[in-house]
Formats: C-alpha cells, structure tokens, sequence
C-alpha cells in the first residue's frame, strides 16, 4: 500500500488547500532519476505519516507541470500553509530529504508570509 497520494488537476487544489504541509514530487515513468527516487520518497512518506506525500506525473499532468515551471524532473516540491517553501530538481540522497523535510517542519509560516507579503509588494513599485 503506497501512503503517497497521485495528485491530478482534479485533486490538487483541494489536497494543498486542506493539508498545512503537502510534499510534491513531480516524476515521470521514463525518468530513470524518479525511479531512483521514489523509494526515498516513499520511505520518507512511511516515516511521516502525519504530512501529505503527493506525487505528480508529468506526462499525465502536464498542464500541473507547466504551472509550476518544472523544467526537469524529478523536482520536489514542499507547500506549506498553500505557500510553496521549497522547490528543487533533482533526486535527493535519503539524508537530504529527511533534512529538507525536518528544515520545512521548523519554518515559521508567519515569518514566510511576511517576506512573500513584502516581496510581493516590492515587485509591485
């Protein structure tokens, strides 16, 4: 039984809106780096049982794909609070994405929101 959960256009509004810490992986069958990766992945989603592990395959997926701007893949993805905190391409050793996964644990959202907020109003002047 896989504890990830495959996100299409269909669910993944719905699944970022209603979870405060969704981890995304964006994959495809052909890609031999996924297929390396989605043990690590799966493990990790086994060993934290209380965040969501989605997972998003781009060939089937690709207007998702594109709207994030996945260029390559895999490309992992970590959306905290419906703000994406942490976006990288690239299969991660399991020592990396038990730290990327403990580092996004530690964020303070308000803190995050606050520089989004002021970013987002710099780009604006």
């Amino acid at each position: 039984m896989s504890s990830t959960v495959e996100l299409t256009k269909e669910n993944f509004d719905q699944t970022v809106t209603d979870n405060d810490f969704v981890l995304i992986d964006f994959w495809a069958a052909w890609c031999g780096p996924c297929r390396q990766f989605a043990p690590v992945y799966e493990k990790a989603a086994e060993e934290n049982p209380d965040l969501v592990f989605g997972k998003v395959d781009t060939e089937a997926q690709p207007e998702l794909a594109a709207a994030f701007g996945i260029q390559s893949i895999p490309t992992l993805m970590i959306v905290r609070d419906r703000v994406a905190v942490f976006a990288q391409p690239g299969a991660l050793p399991e020592a990396a994405l038990t730290d990327v996964i403990g580092q996004a644990r530690k964020l303070d959202m308000d803190e995050v929101r606050k520089s989004v907020e002021e970013h987002q109003a710099a780009q604006g002047e």
